[in-house]
């Protein structure tokens, strides 16, 4: 496993076990429990995880994602913790690198934020250049269906276009943070936003940020 994506999964196991299985998360509808069985179906059903991408399979991800959440919540923190099966693809190195480390840290900070009393993790400057290197890839695969253009800066300088288009809105914050609002944590992203205030308000309202 690479760095980063195994330090950021044991981080979700050990949040995901200290607060239980009925905590709230930012992602809609879904308690911890929720949560925890996604990330373990995500890696353990490929069979029933392309429901996430593809409608014609999405009954068959809501079945098994609910066989899933009925197992002891324990299970499902040790199954995230010890990681993918086997031969699963998961278990090389770039292929978790690419797909697990943005993953866990997103749902991380959905446990994280949705408690009254949380703060910003402080995220060393090497873990924020990864996170911009993954968002500068998928920004116009997230940002595709916005209403307006997006545009993400970091604070020293550096953009990504995630959508063109007029009007448009400039996003500006750490990549951490810019990646939560580009995957529609956009009330929980500590960022501004700067441009039209008709366009700013259409895209924190907007359901098309992420996949």
């Amino acid at each position: 496993m690479s760095t980063f994506a195994k330090r950021e999964r044991l981080l979700l196991a050990d949040l995901l076990e200290a607060e239980g299985p009925d905590a709230p998360t930012l992602c809609e509808g879904w308690l911890t429990r929720d949560l925890a069985a996604h990330v373990v179906v995500r890696e353990r059903r490929p069979d029933a995880a392309g429901g996430l991408l593809i409608k014609q399979l999405a009954s068959r991800l809501d079945r098994v994602m609910t066989e899933f959440s009925e197992k002891p919540y324990e299970e499902l923190i040790q199954l995230i913790r010890t990681g993918p099966p086997r031969f699963s693809p998961f278990q090389l190195k770039q292929v978790e690198e690419l797909s697990n480390t943005v993953e866990f840290y997103v749902h991380t900070e959905d446990v994280r934020r949705a408690r009254p009393d949380w703060a910003p993790r402080e995220l060393d400057s090497v873990f924020q250049d990864a996170l911009w290197s993954r968002l500068e890839r998928t920004a116009r695969l997230m940002g595709r269906g916005v209403p307006t253009g997006l545009v993400l800066r970091r604070p020293d300088g550096q953009t990504a276009v995630a959508h063109r288009g007029t009007p448009v809105v400039t996003v500006t914050g750490e990549p951490s943070e810019l990646l939560l609002f580009l995957y529609g944590r956009q009330s929980a992203a500590k960022v501004e936003l700067d441009g039209d205030k008709e366009a700013i308000a259409k895209l924190h309202e907007a359901k098309e940020l992420g996949i």
